[in-house]
């Protein structure tokens, strides 16, 4: 069903085949969205320029989010190939790894508070800012996605946490913003999926098991299960949907002793 066609999509996160952001790509191909993508160094444009022609896309262009001057260049350089744009997807997010180990109150500095909450968060409303005008009588949408740790403690997610809690007051906010030009502005809470973005919390495989055994699914979430969620939340079918955090994990957000029965 290819309720994306004649979709035009920015996507911002991909970093490998495992990542969510690449779950949400190939659940977008496949409901007929036509994608571009960004990539943050050179290191990675070779790698993301080979994800993006698997999804039949050549527009791949660097941006750092912590320049306003690639952000412009950016939806500049796509003005040139679309003469519009019907959704953002920020997969983003950012914080020093010896943040994401220990004592919150212990390993918490004041310039990787900063770093978090700049990738994380701000750029969220930086990407919407830079590119309204492509945006403009489309009634597009932008998506990021979010987790549990913004409403809840979880060891040595730390920073983050305040991070994605700062994401989420930025969607409500956004939302409003944007909503009278017809803009949605959404996010999803995924549950935990092993990433290499996830990969620098400490014991995060424990995380993984233990969620598990928690949800009412008893499994853990796919990347293509948050996919789907994205197509849906991007497309025309969920027009009616914005400010929202939609939950993809499973029902682990639901419970508090899922597996005293079992």
């Amino acid at each position: 069903m290819n309720f994306l066609s004649g979709k035009k999509i920015l996507i911002l996160g991909v970093a490998s085949k495992l990542s969510i952001a690449s779950g949400i790509a190939a659940a977008m191909h496949k409901a007929g969205a036509e994608l571009a993508f960004t990539y943050q160094s050179e290191k990675l444009k070779d790698r993301v320029t080979g994800f993006a022609e698997s999804w039949d896309s050549n527009k791949v262009y660097p941006c750092d989010v912590t320049d306003d001057k690639q952000i412009s260049e950016l939806f500049s350089k796509l003005s040139d190939h679309w003469d519009g744009l019907d959704g953002i997807v920020h997969c983003l997010a950012f914080a020093p790894a010896h943040e994401l180990n220990g004592n919150y109150v212990d390993v918490t500095t004041r310039e990787g508070f900063i770093t978090a909450h700049e990738i994380s968060s701000y750029s969220l409303v930086a990407l919407a800012q830079k590119g309204r005008d492509l945006m403009a009588g489309r009634n597009g949408s932008l998506l990021t996605l979010s987790y549990l740790g913004a409403l809840r403690s979880l060891p040595n997610y730390n920073v983050m946490g305040l991070a994605k809690a700062s994401l989420e007051a930025n969607v409500r906010y956004m939302s409003a913003g944007l909503g009278p030009e017809g803009t949605r502005v959404n996010a999803i809470s995924a549950g935990p999926i092993k990433t290499l973005a996830a990969a620098g919390i400490k014991s995060f495989r424990k995380m993984l098991e233990h969620n598990a055994k928690q949800t009412p699914l008893r499994r853990n979430v796919t990347i293509e299960e948050v996919g789907n969620a994205a197509a849906f939340l991007c497309s025309d079918l969920a027009s009616g949907i914005t400010g929202e955090v939609l939950y993809v994990d499973g029902g682990f957000n639901t419970t508090a002793m899922g597996t005293l029965n079992d």
